[in-house]
């Protein structure tokens, strides 16, 4: 199988025939390991589905009650079309490059070869790989929340607490985490994909079920802020649903797969805009319309009420068993941009990837990463107020923004042209929001200060 080798325009056969079918280039041991372009269109699908597709999607009751019926269903579906078309673009860029024998397989090579240097190296670059470790973190918490929901579901009157079962969580990362590269990934995000549907199926049934139900909570679809805090309320929920649909690594799937590249990443994003469509319209409708403004920041929340379950047990502790083994597929999708530079810092690309030279180190600074990440999470159980600052600031630009300015830079179209304004309203609204998403957030942390303590037990 042969490996690209990251700006060479050449293709390398082999490590040990290199010399002699290309011009000597320095290879990037993170490229060569971890971003195996050895995948198909489908699995660049379930690679898309389980980056966007995950618990996090939740929280889309949620945002349509800051937002009211109608601007809940517009935003959410413009979101669709805005990010199907941003990601489009971006694949269309990078498909580009390979047609011209520059294949890019990151977002900062992307970022250092159409903007400069700078923009790459200072930039897009920390920028992707903040979020992308945030986003890491956020399922180590996210899965240690939902054992303690199981576990309290089986004991109520537990003492076992959150930052526990996020040290659980986080041992099983120790392990899935050796996982050697993206392409390696793939059966478990088939798997991932499945789960999800899952875990949407059971949140859409059990909140039809809790409406239909006598213990069904008086339904109000008012908004309930006023003045400055219904603004601030109004741009939070246009965080979240950004964020839900947000990606950050589009050119690290892209480049999971086997050349010729032309035309997969679209069918790619047919597979996993199918699912969002029917995942995050179902839990986001049927959320609201069972719990009305009084859902919670996370709607499983409201399947119980002052220690009552509102839906069988068995039922509860399912979909949380769903939730806990899909945010592990997704926490070790996120992973991958910390395992390029780890590769990239410390392992050697002329020793085989799996030589004792190689193996050591990267054992050991994946699980450093684990360790550095449980303990945040367990730490800072408030995490998520501090993810949706990250997500203002790093999934925006890199979903919204950058793939247009991106587009417009590659293959410069005419500034009379339809694309040519489009994609400039949409780099300006997407700015706009970012920043005032970013202040949004920033408020929210402040409001929340008050109850932050660290390993709280929430």
């Amino acid at each position: 199988m042969g490996t690209e080798a990251p700006n060479s325009g050449k293709t390398v056969i082999s490590k040990e025939n290199k010399e002699q079918t290309a011009p000597p280039v320095k290879l990037d041991a993170g490229d060569l390991f971890v971003l195996k372009s050895r995948g198909s269109w489908l699995h660049c699908g379930y690679h898309l589905t389980t980056s966007i597709v995950a618990p996090a999607l939740l929280s889309i009751p949620f945002a349509i009650g800051l937002l009211g019926w109608g601007g809940g269903i517009v935003c959410l579906s413009i979101a669709a079309l805005v990010t199907f078309y941003s990601y489009n673009l971006l694949s269309l860029v990078l498909e580009d490059h390979a047609r011209r024998g520059k294949r890019q397989l990151h977002f900062r090579a992307m970022a250092s070869d159409i903007l400069g240097p700078g923009w790459g190296k200072y930039f897009v670059g920390p920028l992707q790989l903040g979020i992308c470790y945030g986003a890491v973190i956020s399922c180590i918490l996210i899965g240690g929340q939902s054992l303690k929901s199981i576990y309290l579901v089986a004991r109520p009157n537990g003492s076992m607490q959150l930052s526990h079962f996020v040290v659980i969580f986080g041992g099983l990362k120790l392990i899935m985490a050796q996982m050697p590269s993206f392409h390696s990934l793939r059966h478990i995000n088939l798997v991932s994909l499945l789960l999800c549907l899952a875990y949407c199926a059971c949140t859409t049934a059990g909140s039809i079920y809790i409406g239909k139900s006598s213990n069904a909570p008086p339904k109000n679809y008012n908004v309930t802020e006023v003045g400055i805090n219904r603004l601030f309320g109004t741009f939070n929920a246009i965080s979240i649903i950004a964020t839900t649909y947000g990606n950050g690594i589009i050119p690290e799937i892209q480049a999971t797969m086997a050349a010729p590249i032309q035309g997969k990443m679209f069918k790619g994003l047919l597979v996993c805009y199918s699912v969002i469509i029917t995942t995050f319209f179902s839990v986001g409708i049927s959320g609201y319309w069972a719990f009305g403004n009084q859902v919670m920041a996370t709607v499983l929340s409201n399947f119980t009420d002052q220690g009552k379950n509102l839906v069988p047990k068995w039922f509860l502790l399912i979909t949380n068993v769903f939730v806990v083994v899909q945010v592990s597929a997704v926490s070790l999708t996120y992973l991958q941009p910390t395992n390029v530079v780890i590769e990239r810092r410390f392992a050697d690309p002329e020793k085989e990837e799996f030589s004792a030279r190689n193996l050591i180190p990267r054992i050991i600074f994946r699980s450093l990463s684990i360790v550095i990440a449980t303990t945040v999470a367990a730490m800072l159980p408030f995490f998520g107020d501090i993810m949706a600052l990250l997500g203002a600031l790093g999934f925006i630009p890199l979903d919204m923004i950058m793939p247009v300015v991106f587009y417009n830079v590659t293959f410069k179209p005419s500034k009379r042209s339809l694309i040519f304004w489009g994609n400039t309203i949409i780099a300006v609204v997407a700015t706009v929001l970012s920043v005032v998403g970013s202040v949004a957030s920033v408020r929210q942390i402040i409001i929340d200060a008050k109850n932050y303590r660290l390993f709280a037990n929430v």
